[in-house]
């Protein structure tokens, strides 16, 4: 059985939309994109990694999908964590991509994506790391399938975009098992269902 762990940039409103860049995701007239520049920090990497652990895969919707698979395999200068994006093993939650997907390793999830992501968690045996999908991340929190959320939580309020908990979420409370602070402000908190 998976674990499903959330990784997600917010500012303090809890929006999630667009922190890499300007163009990133412009949905519903976003004009906000690129927020989280100002709060990397080399930090974050080491404490991502740890709680992504040394077994995992990436799980992610269309959206958050074609926008990696359009940046991370063209990076000029590869890192550790373009390496490790390429390689993994990727599903992909979407109604209206087809097989075969663009970016090596990737599997696209059939059928409904609540009921495919829930039988993926029961039988894969790695980490299932969601980034980004915004809209693919509400079916198995909707469902208590999310095992731990690490959240990047940015020194700044944008006051619009999409968010991620919007209204209409379940009620969850949720206990703090570590905290990292960053140079730049950002608070890395992680939290389990309590």
């Amino acid at each position: 059985m998976s674990r499903i762990v959330v990784i997600e940039h917010l500012t303090l409103d809890g929006v999630m939309q667009g922190p890499a860049r300007p163009d990133e995701d412009t949905r519903d007239g976003f004009e906000n994109g690129g927020w989280g520049i100002a709060g990397n920090d080399p930090v974050m990497m080491p404490v991502l990694g740890a709680r992504m652990g040394s077994a995992w895969s990436l799980l992610v919707g269309r959206t958050t999908y074609e926008d990696f698979a359009k940046v991370w395999p063209n990076q000029p200068e590869p890192t550790p964590f373009t390496e490790a994006l390429n390689n993994v093993e990727k599903f992909v939650a979407s109604t209206t991509l087809t097989e075969p997907l663009p970016w090596m390793n990737s599997t696209l999830l059939k059928g409904d994506a609540a009921e495919a992501v829930a039988e993926l968690k029961r039988v894969h045996n790695k980490n299932l790391v969601v980034f980004g999908s915004g809209v693919l991340v509400q079916s198995p929190m909707r469902r208590n399938q999310v095992d731990e959320y690490v959240l990047q939580i940015h020194p700044l309020v944008l006051g619009r975009g999409r968010r991620l908990f919007p209204d209409g979420s379940p009620s969850s409370r949720l206990k703090l098992v570590e905290s990292v602070t960053t140079d730049t402000g950002v608070i890395i908190a992680t939290y389990q269902p309590g």
